[in-house]
């Protein structure tokens, strides 16, 4: 079965910290392409341990967007 779910990369420090909302899982790397990869292995490993019950992936991804805030 494949699954698309949503990646969010963040910068923290030295690291890039990334989630996924939907399983609410995440993980961590030196660069935006390892905490990727990372991720996905941590998805992954999810995936194929997890029971079922535990597995609902929202119909719609969710919608990430910017906001511009003046103070």
């Amino acid at each position: 079965m494949t699954y698309v779910v949503s990646a969010i990369i963040e910068r923290e420090g030295d690291w890039y910290v990334a989630t996924c909302p939907e399983f609410d899982i995440a993980s961590q790397g030196h660069s935006v392409e390892e905490a990727k990869r990372n991720l996905l292995e941590a998805v992954r490993l999810f995936l194929e341990t997890a029971n079922s019950k535990e597995i609902t992936v929202p119909t719609e991804p969710p919608f990430i967007t910017t906001l511009e805030i003046a103070v």
